[in-house]
């Protein structure tokens, strides 16, 4: 068995660390930050949860990202109707 002269954690020192701030001290926090993400595991990096029916507080719909789109759509069709409206008048 080979040994290694490096230091298996030096990836994990090497990390970027924490954006957040305490507010108490105003000190950053120390922790590593998720890949892709600004902040640790602690201050809310991959928090959360999905989008949709699968997400617990899903009730209706009405507020989701196709309903807001559909209703947009509704509404520019219905102001162009307005001003061709008026300009037949």
């Amino acid at each position: 068995m080979k040994k290694s002269d490096t230091n298996p954690m030096s990836k994990a020192h090497a990390a970027p660390r924490c954006m957040a701030t305490s507010k108490r001290t105003g000190e950053r926090c120390k922790g590593p930050a998720v890949k892709g993400w600004a902040v640790c595991r602690f201050h809310g990096a991959g928090g959360g949860h999905g989008a949709g029916k699968a997400n617990p507080a899903y009730k209706h719909g009405i507020r989701s990202r196709e309903y807001v789109e559909m209703r947009k759509a509704i509404n520019d069709l219905v102001r162009e109707e307005k001003e061709i409206e008026a300009l037949i008048k």
